[in-house]
């Protein structure tokens, strides 16, 4: 039993290393060679930021209360999903040279596009805070359940990273529709406006959408200040959970033709 245990252990590190050189690569071959190098995790957010507020609260005011707030928040993990779920989808194709190699867990790729995002969304994550300070934002309870939030949200991001990273194995065209999904879910997602002009019909359906549950709930924690509605975010978490737990069986069916199929 004790053997056991060590095998485990000594095979926990040796995915947590693994893990860490690769997402180590992936922002070193991403900034190579880049004058602001990572800087751009905070450049592109906010270039998005500055487009939107400009058109949705001047040329087209929604009259969103607290819209920079309101609008950052939706924004930064909007950003996290959605270049996470881009770079998956190349996750296995880009990689060839390692997933050709006897032994290599082919399974940490995926993994390590979406916590590489992640770190992407932590870095620009203070940017945020200056909007929240500015706005008169003040510490509270509700607080502790951010990274409740964000653990669901990795989870969710996982669970499609690990779909679409077989799917375009097998069918090239997987990134563009994905981009496609992405570029309507975007405007079907309450990021730059919210739902009090939809019709009640409509917003029970709008209510289906995962990353609307998640908005929501960072919006409720750092925008209002209160607790974020826990019955959604459960039922986001438990679809993740087992959506990650088939889209894992998929992968590992998958991977071994992975290197035919390259």
């Amino acid at each position: 039993m004790e053997e056991y245990a060590v095998a485990i252990r000594e095979k926990c590190t040796y995915f947590r290393d693994v893990l860490r050189v690769l997402i180590a690569r992936d922002f070193k071959l991403r900034y190579k060679r880049s004058v602001f190098g990572i800087g751009w995790s905070l450049l592109v957010p906010l270039a998005q930021f500055a487009v939107l507020y400009l058109v949705f609260n001047v040329m087209v005011p929604l009259n969103i209360p607290h819209f920079t707030t309101y609008l950052f928040s939706g924004l930064l993990p909007w950003t996290w999903l959605q270049g996470a779920l881009l770079a998956a989808a190349l996750a296995i194709v880009d990689n060839r040279d390692l997933v050709k190699q006897a032994g290599f867990p082919v399974a940490l790729l995926p993994t390590t596009t979406v916590l590489s995002h992640l770190i992407h969304f932590l870095l620009a994550f203070p940017i945020l805070v200056i909007f929240l300070v500015s706005d008169g934002y003040r510490i509270g309870l509700p607080l502790v359940a951010l990274p409740l939030v964000i653990a669901v949200q990795f989870v969710l991001v996982l669970s499609l990273a690990y779909i679409v990273a077989t799917l375009q194995v097998r069918f090239r065209d997987t990134q563009y529709l994905l981009g496609i999904v992405l570029f309507l879910v975007f405007y079907l997602t309450p990021v730059f406006w919210d739902d009090t002009a939809i019709p009640e019909p409509f917003k029970s359906v709008m209510r289906l959408n995962p990353v609307s549950v998640l908005l929501d709930g960072y919006r409720a924690i750092l925008v209002r200040g209160v607790w974020p509605n826990s019955l959604p975010l459960l039922a986001v978490a438990g679809g993740s959970m087992m959506v990650l737990a088939l889209g894992f069986i998929v992968f590992s069916m998958a991977s071994q033709r992975f290197v035919e199929e390259l």
